[in-house]
Formats: C-alpha cells, sequence, structure tokens
C-alpha cells in the first residue's frame, strides 16, 4: 500500500537515502531540510529546526500532509569536553533534537489515530553508550530513546509503532568532512568497530524503511543498533 512519510534532515546522509529507497517503492517522501536539494524525490521543505519558530511550520506540514509516519531524523552536536560545556549549549542541543520529533508525531497523530495505523521511527546514537566530548548530544539522543519507550507503550493498542534505529559510524558526507580518509580521527572510529568498516546511508535506511514497513507490525518500543558490532564492541576487551 502506498503510504507517505515525512523525514527531518533529509536533504543528505541518511535522510536523503531513506527517502529515495521510499520513493522507489512508490510511497509519498516529504523532506524537512535546512537546505535545498533537487535530487530529493518529493517535496523538500526548507526549515531551519534550530529556529524555535519553525516548529510551527512544521507542525502545519505535518497536518496539511497527512503523513502515515515519522522519521525524526534532524539533529545536532555541539561537542565539548566536561568543564567547558555551557548550560546554553545543553539547552540548544536537546531543543534541536527532541522538540522537532515531539512537534512533528503530535502533529501526525490525529490522522495516524484516525487511520489505525502509524510508523514512528527516532533516530538515535551510538553515543548514548558513552562518547568522549558528547555530553549534550548522548543526552539528547538517549532522550529520544526514551520518548520511543514512552510512546510506544501509549500508542500500542492503536496501530501505530514507535522504535528507534541507532546509527554507528556512518560514511556521510558530514562524517567524512570531519574524519579524511587516512586521519586519526578515521582510525579512532574504525577502532571501535568490529567490522572494521563504516556503515553505508543506504545500509542505516534500509533498517529504517523495514521498521516502516508493514512487516514491522509487531515491533515497537524497540531501539535497533545498525553499527558493525560496535554497541557490543566492548565485550571483545
Amino acid at each position: 500500500m502506498k503510504r507517505t512519510f515525512l523525514i527531518t534532515g533529509a536533504s543528505k546522509g541518511i535522510g536523503l537515502a531513506l527517502a529515495n529507497r521510499l520513493a522507489a517503492r512508490n510511497h509519498t517522501v516529504i523532506g524537512i531540510a535546512r537546505n535545498p536539494n533537487d535530487a530529493f524525490p518529493g517535496p523538500l521543505h526548507t526549515l531551519d529546526l534550530s529556529d524555535r519558530s519553525a516548529n510551527e511550520d512544521l507542525a502545519r506540514i505535518v497536518k496539511d500532509s497527512n503523513v502515515d509516519g515519522v522519521v525524526n531524523n534532524v539533529g545536532l552536536v555541539r561537542a565539548a569536553p566536561l568543564g567547558d560545556i555551557a548550560v546554553e549549549t545543553l539547552e540548544e542541543v536537546m531543543r534541536v533534537n527532541l522538540h522537532p520529533a515531539l512537534v512533528a508525531v503530535q502533529a501526525a497523530l490525529p490522522g495516524m489515530r484516525a487511520r489505525n495505523w502509524g510508523r514512528v521511527v527516532n533516530i538515535s546514537s551510538l553515543t548514548v553508550l558513552g562518547s568522549l566530548q558528547r555530553t549534550s548530544y548522548a543526552a539528547a539522543k538517549a532522550a529520544l530513546v526514551s520518548f520511543t519507550r514512552s510512546w510506544a507503550l501509549e500508542l500500542a493498542p492503536t496501530g501505530i509503532t514507535v522504535n528507534a534505529v541507532s546509527p554507528g559510524p556512518t560514511e556521510t558526507e558530514l562524517f567524512r568532512e570531519n574524519n579524511p580518509i587516512g586521519s586519526e580521527g578515521e582510525a579512532r572510529y574504525l577502532a571501535g568497530v568490529p567490522m572494521k568498516r563504516f556503515g553505508q546511508p543506504d545500509e542505516l535506511a534500509a533498517a529504517i524503511e523495514f521498521l516502516l514497513s508493514e512487516d514491522a507490525a509487531f515491533i515497537t518500543g524497540q531501539t535497533l543498533h545498525v553499527d558493525g558490532g560496535a554497541s557490543i564492541g566492548k565485550a571483545l576487551l
């Protein structure tokens, strides 16, 4: 059955890979992103979700589009060591990672309830298990996992499922900008992945697509780690 899905952080990386997969299966895909991308396979609304006022536009787009599913992919990282973290930075990171997710899901909820069908996938992060200089980001992504579990319980009888996907190091454009081939950063990340390679955006998108599908109807409240074994890697030490 053809569905309508909305993806935040949709113009590149995992969000764009997911949009392409869904569009190839004849679903309608609506994107939210800070920057335009003519290659996006559907309507792409340029919104800066770090701007508080953008949440009103986000809610309107979700309601007007009558979406069947929401993928909360937008994120903000502000790396800083403990001792140098401003409270304002923590507030900003929590707000950008969490507020749009809450706004989008609440706007989509009436339509999903009316159809007795809906999908929510929140994109978390391997950093929730502990990561250097990621206090704010890890806290925000851990909160998304908490959202996932709480929403799943509330919506379990309704036909709406809520799950999370937790990516490990993924070879997106942004990742490569910060960790060029042969760099110390690349080596550090690879050392934590038992498969000894990075994930590809389409591999992450495949996992998300499954959780959006009819086949995942009996899965809710779960966090799927797609990370080459990185979440269990410490067991090897």
